[in-house]
């Protein structure tokens, strides 16, 4: 830009000719040099002021978007987040084999506190004790007065909670989204469902885990979008595991028992259609884990896979079974049980000191002979006892799918001799669960194949390796039929569901060793319908008492097996069996003449 002189010669030259004052052009040029220089000085100032205007207004608006952001989400508690890893809330229903939920989520909330937003702290604590009478209001107001800045009150609360909590009008109560486990049936089906709780959290947030029971065996699958919401169709009946709770609480209620168990399974697939341990609990208030005395007095203790114990008599059908197909005998093979057995210094007696003299094989069983069983284990020898019955699992835990079913292991002798093996023969000296005990009857009922007891619902049937001959089976079922008809198990009978099965009465070991003199554990492994077997029921009473006569009796025919009649009586229909007349016998006919 060219700069305008301030005495241009030209304009000089023409004002002095003309009579002018030459320094009049001077003072016009330098002052419209001066307003060239102001204009431009002038552009740079406004410049400037529009650029530091437009990075105020810009900090402004990144400020306030920050703040409308924050107001507008709810407050993070530090400890519950992980940097980069996202909370996943979703889990999968749980059904029956039917559809019928038995475990579902909830939509609730979580209450929380931010003390530095609170106007009013000790008029909130005082309002929250009376919507939450376990709360302490002492506690409360140090929390809120003092110097957090956030912490829990409620991780779960419903919605009438909630309401009363809002009403409260205090700001620095808040509420989370929560997604709870709920399990809609209470205490039905407590051991097998288990539980859940909360695993990560944060405010927005809370991961639902596995605790217990198929909640926790089954977690991952629980959890795993991948598939899709689908929901864990479980073998159980939810009909038939209700009507067996209410009779086997009844039953162990009548008996003056102190705990019972039961076991219903499809012998053919093995499907455990219900399973009951009581006393039980509700998993939607799971209780805690005793820290000292005995686990099985606790309601979380699933007597069904994690009581081992000496079933007792049951095992006799066991004995008869494997030295049939052995040919050592048959049901008709004659035995003197009223010779003396001695094994070294241990004399095997019957109960309460009876002589039955010589029996058949089958009145052995129907009898409940002691001796009779000893007999046969010896004539097979310890080690072909052994593998026999590790054959029929008694030797690995029961591979039911909950967790705690890991905890099953069989006890066995530690010198399996002839002693052991006498004293087996009868269920003693080798203890299980009610569980291991209906996967073998579940054998002899489907014509001697293996199952495995299994809580998840099968659409085939898978057959397991063969352990007894279909003939060995078949006379094994009418031995059993004949305990219920003319037998220790006579209360076992329900008209029109032919019922076969074995009594089992074992005295109770001591906690350091030994025996109580007055406590049993009693159990009936029954089989229905008996000419075709379709269902295997296994109930077990932990020291049962029954008081109507005068003398109180403890022997299992006398206490379980009236409640598993009372089972059947109840459940068969619901399975869907119908019932049916058995021929009479031709003896009981009279003939007439007109």
């Amino acid at each position: 830009m060219s700069r305008t002189p301030l005495r241009p010669l030209a304009r000089i030259l023409d004002a002095r000719a003309k009579g002018e004052n030459p320094d009049a052009i001077e003072r016009e040029n330098l002052n419209q040099r001066h307003e060239v220089i102001r204009d431009k000085v002038r552009f740079q100032t406004e410049g400037r002021l529009l650029v530091l205007a437009g990075m105020f207004l810009s900090a402004f608006i990144v400020v306030g978007s920050r703040m409308a952001m924050l107001s507008a989400t709810e407050a993070q508690e530090p400890r519950a987040e992980v940097a980069g890893a996202s909370i996943a809330t979703a889990r999968a229903d749980i059904v029956d084999r039917n559809g019928r939920i038995l475990a579902t989520n909830l939509v609730t909330h979580a209450l929380y506190a931010q003390p530095p937003q609170m106007v009013d702290p000790e008029r909130a604590a005082g309002e929250l004790v009376k919507i939450f009478p376990d709360l302490k209001v002492d506690r409360l107001i140090k929390d809120f007065t003092g110097k957090r800045k956030f912490l829990w009150i409620k991780k779960k609360i419903s919605p009438e909670q909630k309401q009363a909590v809002f009403d409260i009008g205090e700001p620095g109560l808040l509420f989370g989204p929560r997604e709870m486990r709920l399990f809609p049936n209470g205490h039905l089906a407590a051991h097998v469902l288990g539980g859940a709780s909360f695993g990560r959290e944060g405010v927005a947030a809370a991961e639902v885990i596995g605790v217990a029971g198929v909640e926790k065996q089954f977690d991952d699958y629980l959890r795993d979008p991948a598939n899709g919401g689908a929901p864990l169709e479980l073998s159980l009946d939810l009909t038939v595991q209700s009507a067996i709770e209410q009779v086997l609480y009844g039953g162990m209620k009548l008996m003056n028992a102190k705990g019972a168990a039961s076991v219903l399974m499809d012998v053919y697939t093995g499907e455990v259609i219900s399973v009951v341990s009581l006393p039980d609990f509700d998993p939607n208030n799971r209780p805690r884990v005793l820290t000292e005395g005995d686990q099985s007095d606790s309601p979380l203790f699933n007597r069904a896979v994690q009581g081992v114990y000496e079933l007792g008599s049951t095992f006799k059908i066991f004995a008869a079974i494997q030295a049939m197909d052995l040919g050592l005998v048959n049901p008709n093979t004659v035995i003197d049980t009223g010779i003396p057995l001695k094994i070294g210094k241990f004399r095997i007696g019957e109960f309460k000191g009876k002589n039955y003299g010589k029996l058949s094989v089958s009145d052995i069983i129907v009898k409940s002979s002691n001796r009779g069983t000893g007999r046969l284990a010896l004539e097979i020898g310890p080690d072909r006892q052994q593998e026999f019955l590790k054959s029929l699992g008694f030797f690995e835990r029961t591979p039911f799918e909950i967790v705690e079913a890991q905890g099953s292991q069989p006890l066995l002798p530690k010198r399996w001799g002839k002693l052991s093996s006498v004293t087996i023969s009868y269920g003693h000296g080798l203890s299980s669960t009610p569980m291991h005990l209906a996967a073998g009857y579940a054998a002899i009922a489907n014509g001697g194949y293996t199952v495995k007891p299994t809580v998840l619902k099968q659409t085939s049937v898978a057959r397991g390796t063969q352990v007894m001959t279909p003939a060995a089976a078949s006379a094994a079922r009418e031995m059993l039929r004949k305990v219920v008809t003319k037998g220790t198990a006579s209360f076992g009978e329900v008209e029109g569901y032919q019922v076969a099965g074995k009594t089992g009465t074992a005295d109770k070991p001591k906690p350091r060793g030994g025996y109580y003199d007055n406590k049993v554990i009693n159990t009936f492994a029954s089989l229905f319908p008996a000419n075709d077997p379709k269902y295997v029921l296994i109930v077990t009473l932990d020291e049962p008492v029954e008081t109507s006569g005068p003398k109180p009796r403890r022997t299992a025919g006398w206490t379980a097996v009236p409640v598993a009649a009372e089972i059947i009586r109840r459940a068969a229909p619901l399975l869907g069996l119908k019932p049916t007349v058995e021929p009479l016998d031709p003896t009981g006919l009279t003939l007439t003449s007109n």
